[in-house]
């Protein structure tokens, strides 16, 4: 099974990558799905828990690579995308299932990061530019910034969408 890993920090363009993606056939899983899911079943949200908290709480519990874990008992196939990529121990894990693992980072400055993620008004978009950046934080201790420095492909995300569609497309036709 080939794998493509998907990392960026919120708001930098993964789902975008994803629908191009999905346009191609390629079969994926959002990491992010997985955690509200279980999130959902469980009794954090009762507990006061948001769902990076949760999150994180699953991580000190269960390993640093619970997600993949969870994400990898829903793979199948000969070409595999895993969106949501946040650490190198979640790339290990995969590279266990798999020899043939490339990581895609997508990334985009911060500022049109927090324009994005108010926009799309989504239940963990951030209320302030301090909700933002403990939200990075969070993010960078769990890895995602090695994940991303260590990459095989790197797509900016700083131009216009049909654009980032275009260079996303590219590079999915080479790598499948």
């Amino acid at each position: 099974m080939r794998i493509l890993v998907v990392a960026g920090m919120p708001g930098a363009g993964k789902e975008e990558l994803l629908n191009v993606a999905m346009s191609m056939g390629i079969s994926f899983i959002r990491m992010g799905d997985v955690v509200r899911e279980r999130y959902a079943s469980s009794r954090a949200e009762s507990e006061g828990l948001s769902i990076g908290e949760f999150s994180s709480r699953e991580r000190e519990r269960y390993g640093a690579d619970i997600w993949a874990k969870r994400c990898i008992q829903r793979m199948s196939g000969s070409l595999f995308l895993v969106d949501g990529c946040r650490s190198m121990d979640e790339v290990r894990s995969f590279r266990g299932l798999s020899d043939d693992v490339e990581i895609i980072a997508v990334h985009t400055a911060r500022s049109e990061r927090f324009r994005r993620l108010v926009r799309r008004d989504r239940e963990d978009a951030p209320h302030s530019e301090a909700e933002f950046d403990e939200r990075d934080s969070r993010e960078i201790g769990w890895g995602i910034a090695e994940v991303i420095a260590l990459s095989e492909h790197m797509i900016v995300n700083d131009s216009d969408l049909e654009t980032f569609r275009e260079q996303t497309r590219g590079l999915l036709e080479r790598l499948r």
